[in-house]
């Protein structure tokens, strides 16, 4: 059902560039302003002055941060900074990490996957399935980069299930043994292999075991879409192109399913309009909702606010469960579902989601205007939301539980796509490891 297809990846030549570590960056879409212009500072062939140049004084249609990236690229290449393999490879990816507000002491995961080219497949065609929806001025942005470059310069990350990790046993036994290529910790401490595996029977078996698997979309729903777009128009300029074109395939991190090293990180939602006083809230919301209230003073909110998430992880296992805090009020709170408000057997995948109840139930009673919901802030930090609210930044945090893996995948085979801000996939595939040339 996908088509995996082995690649000459382009990459850094570290004899040339020094240190990989120094020219590859996080991914374009969670780099803020400042840290957009600390990469382009950290060295001449960061990876940012490619994915994400700065604006110019004086920019306009004839010269601009795409065009710029395009001649970039080509200084890179003739320097030699950039090459690419000169065999067809998968490129076997592992991130050993620490889960993101784990507590002191918690063991280390390992997320697997490999990087490769993936035949470009329509959104409806049973083979992709995408999770959430887009906005058209990311794929704007990323288009004029395409066009301009011709270059994956990130990868999409995707899902494919493999219970007895066949794929990953096929790599990880073409490599055993070798040393990786890449091996360094990165700036949140990360450690990033990889290894270039180039067989032509190992990269058979491999792209013959992921045949007839479909693909879910993690991480990356704009540049897929922004790919099609890309190929629609060099379609339109080939006039009736025959055979396969590297435009027809978009670089890409597959992972299983079950790789026991994929994290997903709750969003939460923190309100900054006027709220109504708990008491309010309690009744616009106790008909709905079982609320145990965890008071605190000033020397037990530490402790309390522990206990207050210890319950919402633990019960919100079994029912539906939505943590809040207030402005000035001195408790938490968890609203447990009631029993009979849950989504039938029968509901739609999309209508069961811890997030999809927390919009319909919670949201759309506190924050009932477009205005007051476009308002809302995201962390995926419990803590930060709850303190936003304690130091007055925001005026409730509304707490969840993460989107299980399993979930993403009923949604995307149902044809629906999530609420915005519903998943938020982990570790996120650094940009600069490999790139793929679509020229």
């Amino acid at each position: 059902m996908s088509t995996i297809i082995p690649f000459h990846g382009m990459r850094y030549d570290a004899t040339v560039v020094g240190d990989v570590k120094q020219v590859v960056a996080p991914p374009y879409d969670i780099i803020d302003a400042a840290g957009q212009k600390a990469f382009h500072d950290r060295h001449p062939q960061n990876i940012i002055r490619l994915e994400l140049g700065l604006d110019q004084p004086g920019d306009g249609p004839t010269q601009n941060r795409y065009i710029r990236a395009a001649s970039t690229l080509r200084d890179w290449l003739k320097s030699g900074a950039l090459k690419r393999d000169a065999q067809p490879s998968l490129y076997y990816h592992t991130i050993e990490y620490l889960p993101p507000y784990a507590p002191a002491g918690s063991p280390t995961k390992t997320l697997k996957g490999f990087l490769a080219t993936v035949k470009l497949e329509a959104l409806d065609s049973g083979h992709i399935y995408p999770h959430e929806n887009t906005r058209s001025a990311a794929k704007t942005d990323r288009l004029n980069l395409l066009e301009a470059c011709k270059t994956n310069f990130s990868p999409i990350w995707s899902l494919y299930s493999d219970p007895q990790g066949a794929v990953m046993g096929l790599l990880e036994g073409a490599i055993k043994g070798k040393p990786a290529s890449i091996d360094f910790r990165d700036d949140v401490g990360c450690r990033q292999q990889l290894w270039a595996v180039t067989d032509p029977a190992v990269l058979k078996q491999a792209v013959d075991t992921l045949r007839s698997k479909p693909l879910f979309i993690a991480d990356g729903h704009h540049r897929y879409e922004t790919a099609l777009n890309y190929q629609k128009l060099r379609r339109q300029q080939a006039g009736s192109p025959t055979g396969q074109h590297a435009y027809d395939a978009v670089l890409m991190l597959l992972t299983s399913l079950e790789d026991p090293g994929l994290t997903v990180l709750p969003t939460h939602r923190v309100t900054t309009t006027t709220l109504p006083p708990y008491d309010h809230v309690q009744s616009l919301l106790g008909a709905t909702f079982d609320l145990q209230e965890f008071p605190f003073t000033v020397a037990t909110q530490a402790a309390t606010r522990a206990k207050f998430i210890e319950a919402l992880r633990t019960n919100g296992r079994t029912v539906p469960m939505f943590g809040l805090a207030l402005k000035g009020d001195s408790r938490y709170v968890t609203l447990a579902l009631k029993p009979a408000h849950r989504p039938p057997a029968q509901a739609s995948p999309r209508a069961k989601l811890d997030v999809s109840l927390l919009q319909q139930l919670i949201v759309a009673a506190l924050c009932p205007t477009p205005q007051e919901q476009e308002a809302i802030l995201y962390t995926k930090d419990d803590h930060e939301a709850l303190d936003w609210v304690a130091k007055g930044t925001g005026t409730g945090a509304l707490l969840l539980n993460a989107t299980k893996v399993s979930e993403v995948q009923a949604v995307a085979t149902a044809g629906e796509r999530m609420p915005h801000k519903s998943t938020y996939f982990f570790p996120k595939p650094l940009t600069g490891l490999v790139m793929n040339v679509m020229e």
